[in-house]
């Protein structure tokens, strides 16, 4: 991966991260819509993992999902 796409994988990743924080300071999500969201990008990633040209970046992908649902949020300290 270039530095470009890693550049601009880490600025989706903020810019998702910002609108469903806003969705749910805005009362648009709750917090469980919010996980819920999460939930499924992760499980559609885990469900991939299977017939994917990388796996181990479905796998890495799931995780780093998960492991920001269970921080509640932010992913600068990732």
């Amino acid at each position: 991966m270039t530095e470009t796409q890693l550049v601009a994988g880490e600025a989706a990743l903020s810019i998702c991260e910002s609108l469903l924080l806003a969705l749910n300071d805005q009362k648009i999500m709750t917090e469980a819509q919010v996980l819920g969201v999460l939930e499924d990008a992760a499980a559609a990633h885990e469900n991939a993992i299977k017939d994917a040209s990388d796996p181990e970046a479905h796998r890495q992908i799931s995780d780093l999902i998960r492991k920001i649902s269970s921080k509640g949020n932010s992913v600068r300290d990732l």
